[in-house]
């Protein structure tokens, strides 16, 4: 219905169609809050805009620290205010003291990729980047856009600035479009719900009778589940928006094939990896500091903000740290024992290391996921038996995660990625076997169980 009306309705009101629908949409989900979002916008947008008025470097730099303030302190109220009173009671708990009363905050939806989108406008309005937005509606639209406004990818200003103002609306754009989103869903579907299933199935299980077989399937569909759930929105997203005449910026590519954890932050959620790299990692000195205790300080600092983003909980700032500190072997000598060995063994080396750090991302009680280290590494109990779904998934999982090796099937797969027009008939049979994906996916999904998306809650 939406993109019934997206299609008759005149180009000068386009953008208000998209943004009512944005509203309804996020409403639908979280209907408490969108007046928050709502509210707390429309007032960033009058403190950027008088910001960039300004000829005073002391009142830019006040208006952006009242706006950076504005979007943290939601964020900070919201995702971290129960996790912040949990453990100041654990410590008044310790010590004797009674514990502070509290009312559980609920958690808006997307509230971590909102106040990126945010934060990315007002910097970038302070440091001259771009200019500010001249209608409020479409700074409103910019930020609460659908497609990508509950789990990503994230959009900077400077990438679709020109397409909220004026974007190219044409048939190419929407069968591309409508092909990226299919294939998306499909990811969704036939790949991540069956696996998460198994996944869950393994996780819920009691420790004290989970064999090591079991706990690697657990860990391995997992491992998969949340790559095919994750790239599988960003996909939706993208193909979204195309269809609307946006191009969001990619934030998958292939990661599991990467040959060092250096290389799988440039393949893994890109668009989270390039804002820490430039908001916070370039801001605290990045590679130009002059000592190597302060860059290694730098790459904790950045991956625990990176860990801390996905989730209230310390094993999330665990599973951060680790990935600094492999960041950090890799400057010190992991990286290069990687690349003497050679793809056949660096990249099942980094995979592993990926699924290992999945570990505490999945499992938020440390001495349980000890306990399943534990078990995953005693090579105790025999094999699992797994319906043939299960089997073919995993099957189609590897070869999906994996295949982009082979060089012509990775030229392929940026061609399909970078196209712009359903111009010859490779990109017409992939339009065609995309569009039986999505009749499937849709039968598939109407007779399931609501599967959300993990990233719903981030």
């Amino acid at each position: 219905m939406f993109f019934i009306g997206y299609s008759l309705i005149p180009k000068k009101i386009k953008n208000f169609w998209i943004l009512l629908g944005s509203i309804v949409f996020y409403a639908w989900g979280a209907p408490r809050f969108i007046f928050i979002l709502i509210g707390s916008t429309i007032i960033d947008y009058y403190l950027v805009a008088q910001m960039d008025r300004e000829k005073s470097g002391n009142r830019k730099r006040l208006l952006l620290s009242f706006s950076i303030i504005l979007n943290l302190g939601l964020l900070l109220y919201f995702k971290y205010a129960n996790f912040f009173i949990e453990n100041i009671n654990l410590v008044l708990g310790f010590v004797g003291s009674s514990a502070v009363q509290w009312t559980k905050v609920i958690l808006p939806i997307g509230i971590s990729f909102y106040t990126f989108q945010t934060l990315t406008y007002s910097i970038d309005i302070y440091r001259g980047i771009n200019k500010p937005l001249k209608k409020i509606s479409d700074y409103l639209l910019y930020i609460l856009s659908f497609p990508q406004m509950i789990a990503g990818p994230i959009v900077r200003f400077s990438a679709v600035k020109k397409d909220i103002q004026d974007r190219d609306e044409n048939i190419d754009n929407k069968l591309v479009g409508i092909t990226r989103f299919s294939i998306g869903l499909a990811k969704k579907v036939f790949i991540a719900n069956i696996l998460g299933e198994q996944a869950d199935l393994i996780f819920d299980t009691d420790y004290e009778i989970l064999t090591s077989m079991e706990a690697w399937i657990g860990i391995l569909a997992y491992t998969f589940q949340i790559y095919f759930d994750f790239s599988g929105y960003s996909d939706m997203a993208i193909g979204l928006g195309r269809m609307m005449g946006f191009s969001f910026p990619e934030n998958f590519n292939s990661p599991y094939i990467s040959k060092s954890i250096t290389e799988f932050w440039r393949r893994w959620h890109i668009t989270l990896s390039e804002w820490m790299r430039d908001y916070l990692y370039i801001s605290l000195g990045g590679n130009k500091v002059n000592s190597k205790f302060r860059l290694y300080s730098n790459l904790i600092t950045v991956f625990v903000i990176s860990g801390l983003w996905h989730g209230a909980s310390w094993n999330f700032i665990l599973w951060g740290s680790l990935h600094g500190i492999f960041l950090i072997m890799d400057r010190l000598f992991l990286k290069s024992f990687l690349d003497k060995l050679g793809p056949i063994f660096s990249i099942p080396i980094t995979f592993f290391l990926a699924m290992m750090g999945w570990v505490v991302f999945r499992i938020e009680e440390f001495d349980h996921a000890l306990d399943f280290y534990s078990i995953l590494f005693s090579f105790e109990g025999g094999f699992l038996s797994l319906s043939r779904e299960v089997l073919f998934t995993f099957l189609l999982a590897f070869i999906a995660s994996f295949m982009t090796i082979i060089p012509f099937v990775n030229r392929y797969k940026n061609k399909f990625v970078n196209q712009r027009k359903i111009h010859n008939w490779r990109s017409f049979l992939l339009l065609i076997i995309a569009l039986i994906a999505l009749f499937l996916s849709i039968i598939k999904v109407s007779s399931s169980d609501f599967n959300p998306f993990i990233y719903f809650r981030f």
